[in-house]
């Protein structure tokens, strides 16, 4: 059972979108939100699979709401404006719903918020003894690769999808680089840049707003300066 809310400040959207899901018997309706502060409201005290969302609210806009929210649901933006869709891409966007939006149209989006949320149940950390032997499947390339986290080199964010550079191969996975940010150790691992995950063993030096490690250089984001900068003070 999928779980989701709507939030839209538009009553019939929140109508059209309740009778096209009632068809669907594994999703189930947990709140009705008509402005993104009764949705935070609701998000900072309760968990959902996936969110509708519209982007033009007043107060506060959709995308500017997901901003906010330190582990956005998986979500599905209801909107007059394409323009933003290239926006959504940094944040936990799965599709876009153009209005008005067929019946069709929603149960694909809702498809790949079930797709996604399959991907993520497969990747899985393996029990371990140690941290250096620290070991996770990830699926990628219609294959499941178990990576070891001694060979990994940093990750890369690439639009809906992950890079993850090891020490003899690359790899594309259909993970978001947040979803890696939550199973990497911290101790071991750290975000640089709002597209980069870094190993911090496999440093080789910093130099000036980049790192480097073997003959790659990965830029270091202006508001993850300060975590870099704590590497060597």
């Amino acid at each position: 059972m999928l779980k989701y809310i709507i939030v839209d400040d538009e009553p019939l959207a929140h109508e059209i979108i309740e009778e096209f899901c009632k068809v669907l018997p594994h999703l189930q309706l947990e709140k009705n939100c008509y402005n993104a502060m009764e949705a935070m409201q609701f998000l900072n005290a309760n968990t959902v699979d996936f969110i509708f969302l519209d982007i033009n609210m007043p107060k506060l806009k959709g995308l500017d709401f997901l901003k906010t929210l330190n582990h956005p649901p998986k979500t599905i933006i209801t909107t007059a404006y394409k323009e933003y869709a290239l926006e959504g891409y940094e944040l936990n966007v799965v599709d876009y719903l153009l209005k008005p939006f067929s019946f069709d149209r929603l149960v694909k989006a809702v498809n790949k918020v079930s797709e996604s949320t399959t991907a993520n149940a497969e990747t899985k950390e393996m029990p371990n003894t140690t941290e250096s032997s620290t070991r996770f499947f990830v699926k990628g390339d219609k294959k499941h690769h178990q990576i070891d986290l001694v060979n990994l080199l940093y990750i890369e964010a690439y639009g809906n999808y992950t890079k993850l550079f090891l020490i003899d191969e690359m790899i594309v996975s259909h993970e978001k680089i947040s979803s890696f940010e939550e199973l990497l150790p911290s101790n071991n691992f750290l975000r640089v840049h709002k597209s980069f995950i870094v190993a911090k063993n496999k440093i080789k030096f910093i130099e000036g707003n980049r790192i480097f490690i073997n003959e790659h250089k990965i830029p270091i984001g202006q508001t993850y300066k300060s975590r870099v900068n704590d590497l060597y003070n």
